[in-house]
């Protein structure tokens, strides 16, 4: 399953400059059937973001030697977890939905992120319960991983 930009924004409720999702390439499920938000535990969400240099995030960090912010990875990946709902509410632009970031764990930076770098980003659903999601996410430029975290997370969809 792809979504361009306009399907994703007509997800989440980030803009520019705050939203880092080009586009989700591909959800694969973790099993045949999804008919319980428990049965999410496994997808992998396949995704990218170019960082682009006009971006005003660079303009402040750093002037003269731009670096994406680890921080801003670190919400790029929390981005892209939200995607694998997509198989459970396959009318998830339609509905209501709240994502609440509730904590990050085991986050490394590997290697920096500079200005127009085509990253690819992978978040697997670790665990599910009602209302919270857990997502292993990587950062990768070029097949080599430059970032890392942990992703919890609380969703409501009306």
């Amino acid at each position: 399953m792809k979504l361009s930009k306009e399907e994703v924004m007509a997800i989440l409720p980030h803009r520019e400059p705050f939203l880092f999702v080009d586009e989700v390439v591909d959800i694969i499920p973790a099993s045949e059937t999804i008919e319980a938000p428990k049965d999410l535990v496994g997808t992998l969400v396949k995704g990218k973001y170019t960082t682009k240099p006009e971006h005003p995030i660079f303009e402040g960090h750093f002037p003269g030697n731009p670096i994406f912010p680890g921080v801003t990875q670190v919400e790029m990946m929390a981005q892209f977890t939200s995607f694998g709902l997509k198989l459970l509410y396959d009318d998830l632009e339609e509905r209501n939905f709240e994502v609440m970031l509730v904590s990050i764990d085991n986050a490394k930076f590997r290697k920096p992120v500079y200005p127009n770098m085509e990253l690819d980003i992978e978040a697997t659903c670790t665990k599910m319960r009602k209302g919270f999601l857990q997502n292993d996410c990587k950062v990768f430029h070029e097949g080599e991983l430059v970032s890392e975290c942990s992703v919890f997370a609380t969703f409501k969809v009306i």
